[in-house]
């Protein structure tokens, strides 16, 4: 198992991240970036000063559920354990990489702010992250670079964004960005559950995977994981 080196806790960030990168087509290594940086817990409610709540191990923006609520999906359900809050970041991520300005690293860093100087902050500290967890992936599982065209593979691979200085990136939008197929069908509404806070949501996740993922994982075939890398 690649995850036994990883202290106990960290084991779900980690396998749920990666889960999620997959699920949204999403470099691995920014989602692992982005829930070490955030490093948020079950449960956890952290107020902002415009009025918003970061919520539970991804510290989930409440503003981005606005959207979201019409399918049952509530600031409750991402507070939780399990992978339904990395699902829900991974969406959020693939969203800014997909439709923001900026070069990949200020496009993920959007996920914290899109006020520049926190944002830069932000950034510089995601690379950094973000070419840590590459190396660690690179060492466990086949990659592939998400930055570079045509470099998404037949196999089942874990890809990244190069975080290395010097790497391009003039392609990371066509890598990242290349739009499956977007579903029509509406997300069924959340089951609420009165289970523990570490319990998965699997009808919330399902819901979100419904409307947001590419319509090639909902069926259960992945093309693999992407790597950023630093351009």
């Amino acid at each position: 198992m690649p995850f036994l080196d990883l202290p106990p806790q960290m084991q779900e960030r980690v396998v749920c991240s990666i889960t999620a990168a997959v699920k949204y087509e999403v470099p691995a290594n920014i989602v692992l970036a982005v829930a070490e940086q955030e490093a948020g817990k079950p449960g956890q409610w952290v107020e902002n000063t415009n009025g918003t709540q970061d919520v539970g191990p991804m510290q989930f923006n409440t503003a981005y559920l606005a959207e979201l609520r019409k399918y049952g999906i509530t600031a409750k359900d991402v507070a939780q354990g399990g992978c339904y809050s990395y699902d829900l970041a991974a969406w959020r991520l693939r969203g800014h990489l997909r439709n923001d300005q900026g070069d990949i690293w200020t496009r993920a860093a959007n996920y914290h702010s899109r006020t520049p100087q926190y944002n830069a902050v932000y950034r510089a500290s995601l690379i950094k992250r973000a070419g840590k967890w590459e190396n660690w992936l690179v060492a466990r599982f086949p990659t592939f670079d998400a930055t570079q065209p045509g470099s998404k593979p037949t196999v089942a691979a874990v890809a990244a964004a190069d975080a290395t200085p010097g790497a391009g990136q003039g392609a990371t939008a066509t890598a990242i960005a290349a739009p499956a197929v977007e579903p029509a069908t509406q997300p069924v509404r959340v089951v609420k559950t009165s289970m523990p806070v570490r319990h998965y949501n699997t009808a919330a996740a399902a819901a979100l995977a419904a409307v947001f993922a590419p319509a090639t994982l909902k069926q259960g075939v992945s093309n693999g994981t992407a790597l950023a890398r630093e351009p």
